[in-house]
């Protein structure tokens, strides 16, 4: 029992926390706040900066909410950061219904609204842009609030949520919200040693429990034998152990899955006539292909499964079979993750083609009202271009898709009525679990591998975390539901370990950029710009890493003189021939290499000597096929690559790499200027006259046309030959080479020779890993040196002092993932003399991104006219600056991209919207996010003035530019591009 003066004490503390902010803040919502919410608001109160890492859905907002209030309360300015647009408009929305719009402001890249308002919204990159800046909108500012701070993992985007935190005035209180990491201690404490005391406070709680399910078949089945708390997979979280703890604390899987899965495996060996065989995706047959049985192709070997017997490839259930499962367990409405976009949209085409129909009348209704309220705006003749009649049918039906790809409008208007639980089931990519809030009661994945942009790769732990996080909705759902589907390759043990598994930490992708180290430079010295940068927490992680480093190499080197006693040899130093015979087998590897190189040396040099209209056959699987030349070009990094009219009518785009056997020119057809393989009346009267010749041997002879042979290579090819023969001499002469244990003491060597490998490995990390990002900062200084955009203070002395030139103060100006590249075409030249549009397309070099190698998309580029020439002006500008980083041994910048070029200056010449689709390989919500990336961009071109210092000829130049950038702005922002909620 209590004292009377520990009750008093009591009492005081009830009667300070009631008349608190927080309490305040507190009652204007409908519900308690959770403990780890009131444990981070308490901090923030206490003028503390905090980390806040928890579940998606579990109300980490709540936390930037409150620095809000306490800013407004307190008379001081407040951020709210975010990594995307689409959650930057969320969250103003949101704070604007709880503020009012005249306290509320937005600032993105391509929106303005309120700037100087007391609560601004905006991205991340925008408050770096005022920091470097030096923005008077910074006068005031008490808190930031960083949402989704662990987007500083992302390789491209990353670095400038570090650039932010480190950059921002030590009067400023951080606000970090981030998802559950494992290392969020470790954040927490760079976040001290950066920012000050920092509160990290740690939830893993969900709000709504989630429960893990698989689909066989038409039925839905428990992941687990027994309901599982979150709290039961934490454990080893953070640990070092952590990969064995999680192992040991898996939960037991779901006997009765087991079963079924065994049993549908089975089943589809026997025919399929079982309840749980498997149709197509679309619906269809039950009875397939049966891979075991004897084709026309040949024999196959059966495919056998535990204890023998046959197996056939177990398929997912049909779209339609899973809607139908989730309706009828009362599980919508659902999102169902599609890694792909035209997944995505044949996914709504299949079920709503089934007749699927998920709405009542009156749900229906309320559909059409959005619908019409939302695109009132839009032309009625883009509506027809844009697919608007079947997305509306297939929304009133309750049905829809969300990607990257969608138009910005129809993907809020999803949102809207997803939110509002009239649509039932949303097909999506992954870009969905970033931020927005679109909770669901199911989350379903089709698949838990996806395409990372170079490989088909497995989820991670941490992103089926994400992905799931969208299920159960706060104060709706009892619990959320995660359906995996069953397939033949994946295994009830592998969803286990993917949602059991709580290690996923978060790794820094900080690195010095060309824009950041001139705005450093201005405002500091090197030595000062050098002890910044190394406050990073790359260089934090990186510090750390060492100790366990230099742990690994003592541990590898004990490993290696237990190797060195297992293979002593009485006849001389076994070693030295165990190195012998590593260095032949590296020479072979070597040589193997040159020779497939050669042969994609060969290929690119064959290449590069056609002409339009050649006649080639080159290989495609395993068929070889003739085709016609219509386009010889390089990609990015100089390769060739051929656009080649197949005589099966498609259009291909052959590089060394695709096609590694080469081309060879067998003929030519005369192919004129006008025909366009994208029209299909040309291309089928271009494969038509193909074959025509081909049956009738009819076509133009000539030698084959090709380049000398690289002399320099075959020397090289030669050495690697001399080389390895002196090494088998070496061998062989070697005393250890007549040990009659000679074999058994190698396979000993060989373990030596990979430890020793391994050994130097980790001294090399050991040594580059102090002082990283100094180096790579003083390898950025080096190449912005020798483009005049930096220059010494003392020439004598270049490694010292730096000042920053007027091109330099340009640079500084552009904030863009291509910024050098932007800054050498303007300091060259390349930009000057273009009209609008072409400025335009020219622009959009620097900033589109195609998310698959492609030479065009089509409205191509005369290469004559002043776009074409300026296009291969500023791929002349990527390549030198390629050159130029490879000397400074860093990480190649991306280089200017053309294919979209020719559809913005169309667009911008007055081009309707239909014309530009039909004409290209883009979706309509592609071509606005790269318009409206591409209006940051020209902004920032309009506003930048001439420096004080520059020559009349130079301040004339800039000027006619940024006049002409503003003229762009208005031209490209117009129809579908300017459309927005907000």
């Amino acid at each position: 029992m209590s004292s009377p003066a520990e009750r008093y004490a009591a009492s005081r503390r009830r009667q300070a926390a009631a008349g608190s902010e927080l309490a305040r803040f507190a009652r204007g919502y409908d519900f308690p706040l959770d403990p780890f919410q009131e444990e981070a608001c308490a901090a923030v109160e206490r003028g503390e900066g905090v980390l806040v890492a928890a579940p998606t859905g579990a109300g980490k907002t709540v936390v930037g909410e409150f620095a809000v209030h306490l800013g407004l309360a307190r008379g001081h300015k407040a951020f709210y950061t975010t990594p995307i647009k689409a959650l930057s408009n969320q969250k103003y929305l949101d704070l604007v219904a709880r503020h009012g719009e005249e306290h509320v402001g937005l600032l993105t890249g391509d929106t303005s609204v309120n700037p100087h308002a007391d609560v601004v919204v905006m991205t991340t990159e925008v408050l770096r842009n005022m920091l470097y800046s030096g923005s008077r909108d910074l006068d005031r500012l008490g808190f930031v609030v960083m949402d989704e701070v662990h987007y500083l993992a992302d390789r491209f985007r990353g670095p400038v949520w570090e650039e932010v935190i480190i950059h921002l005035p030590a009067e400023v209180q951080v606000i970090s919200l981030s998802a559950t990491v494992s290392n969020a201690e470790e954040f927490g404490d760079w976040l001290g040693q950066v920012r000050g005391r920092t509160a990290v406070v740690v939830s893993e709680k969900r709000p709504v429990p989630l429960t893990q399910h698989m689909m066989v078949g038409r039925r839905l089945l428990p992941l687990y034998s027994r309901p599982i708390d979150v709290a039961e997979l934490t454990g080893a979280a953070g640990t070092a152990e952590s990969e064995q703890s999680e192992q040991a604390a898996q939960p037991p899987l779901n006997p009765e899955l087991l079963k079924a899965v065994k049993q549908a495996r089975r089943a589809a060996a026997s025919g399929g006539s079982s309840k749980n065989s498997y149709r197509s995706r679309g619906g269809g047959s039950a009875r397939g292909p049966q891979p075991w049985k004897r084709s026309a192709g040949g024999a196959r070997a059966p495919r056998r499964g535990e204890g023998g017997a046959r197996t056939a490839r177990l398929k997912p259930p049909s779209r339609l079979q899973v809607v139908k499962a989730l309706e009828a367990a009362r599980l919508l409405p659902a999102i169902v993750f599609v890694f792909s976009r035209a997944g995505c949209e044949q996914a709504v085409n299949q079920v709503v083609s089934t007749g699927v129909d998920l709405t009542t009348e009156a749900e229906a209704a309320r559909i059409r009202e959005v619908i019409e309220r939302r695109t009132a705006d839009i032309p009625a003749g883009d509506l027809g271009v844009l697919g608007f009649r079947f997305w509306a049918h297939a929304l009133e039906r309750g049905v829809a898709a969300h990607h990257a790809g969608l138009l910005p409008v129809f993907k809020e208007t999803v949102e809207e009525l997803f939110s509002a639980g009239l649509v039932k089931v949303v097909y999506a990519t992954e870009t969905l679990a970033l931020g927005i809030n679109m909770p669901a009661r199911t989350v379903v994945l089709e698949s838990l591998r996806k395409w990372n942009g170079s490989a088909h790769v497995t989820l991670s732990p941490g992103e089926y975390t994400q992905l799931t996080g969208r299920a159960g909705r706060r104060g709706i759902d009892i619990e959320g539901h995660a359906v995996v589907l069953a397939t033949d390759d994946l295994e009830p043990a592998t969803v286990s370990s993917l949602a059991s598994r709580r290690t996923y930490p978060l790794v820094s992708a900080f690195r010095p950029t060309y824009n950041m180290a001139v705005n450093l430079l201005e405002r500091m010295p090197r030595a000062r710009a050098r002890e910044v940068l190394e406050e990073s927490f790359a260089q934090f992680q990186a510090d750390r890493g060492v100790v366990e480093l230099a742990a690994q190499a003592r541990r590898k080197r004990r490993s290696l003189e237990s190797l060195e006693k297992d293979m002593a040899c009485r006849l001389g130093d076994f070693r030295e021939y165990a190195a012998i015979r590593q260095a032949i087998a590296d020479a072979e590897a070597d040589l193997s290499r040159d020779r497939a190189a050669s042969r994609r040396s060969e290929a690119g040099r064959a290449m590069s000597a056609l002409e339009r209209g050649d006649v080639v056959v080159f290989r495609r699987g395993r068929r070889r096929r003739h085709g016609i030349v219509l386009e010889i070009g390089a990609n990015r990094t100089g390769t060739p690559t051929l656009t080649v009219l197949g005589e099966d009518s498609r259009v291909v785009a052959l590089t060394p790499d695709t096609a590694p056997d080469g081309v060879m020119r067998v003929g030519a057809l005369r192919v004129a200027d006008s025909v366009d393989p994208h029209r299909p009346r040309d291309r089928d009267r271009l494969v038509q006259r193909l074959v025509d010749a081909l049956r009738a041997g009819d076509l133009e002879e000539g030698s084959p046309r090709s380049r000398p042979r690289s002399s320099r290579a075959q020397a090289r090819r030669d050495s690697i030959v001399d080389n390895l023969e002196r090494l088998r001499h070496d061998m062989r002469s070697h005393p250890c080479h007549g040990c009659p244990d000679r074999e058994e003491h190698a396979r000993v060597g060989r373990k030596w020779s990979r430890a020793k490998a391994e050994a130097e490995r980790l001294q090399r990390r050991i040594e580059t890993r102090t002082g990283t990002i100094a180096r790579l900062f003083d390898a950025v200084c080096d190449i912005l040196l020798e483009l005049g955009y930096l220059q010494p203070v003392d020439r004598g002395h270049p490694e010292r002092e730096l000042r920053v030139t007027a091109a330099g103060k340009i640079l500084a100006r552009i904030y863009a993932e291509r910024d050098l590249l932007i800054a050498e075409c303007l300091r060259t030249g390349v930009f000057e003399g273009l009209g609008v549009g072409e400025l335009a397309g020219a622009l959009s070099a620097c900033v589109y991104e195609p998310r698959l190698s492609a030479q065009s998309i089509g409205l191509p580029v005369a290469p004559g006219s002043r776009l074409g020439q300026c296009l291969r002006a500023q791929l002349g500008v990527s390549h030198r600056l390629h050159d130029l980083e490879s000397l400074a041994r860093i990480e190649a910048s991306s280089g200017a991209e053309p294919a979209l070029a020719g559809a913005v200056q169309a667009w911008c010449d007055g081009a309707q919207l239909a014309d530009i689709l039909d004409a290209t390989e883009l979706t309509a919500g592609d071509f606005v996010r790269w318009c409206k990336q591409l209006l940051d961009v020209v902004g920032q071109i309009a506003s930048i003035s001439p420096p004080p210092n520059a020559a009349p000829e130079q301040t004339r130049a800039i000027t006619e530019l940024s006049l002409r950038a503003a003229e762009v702005s208005l031209d490209l922002n117009r129809g579908v591009v300017s459309w927005s909620a907000v």
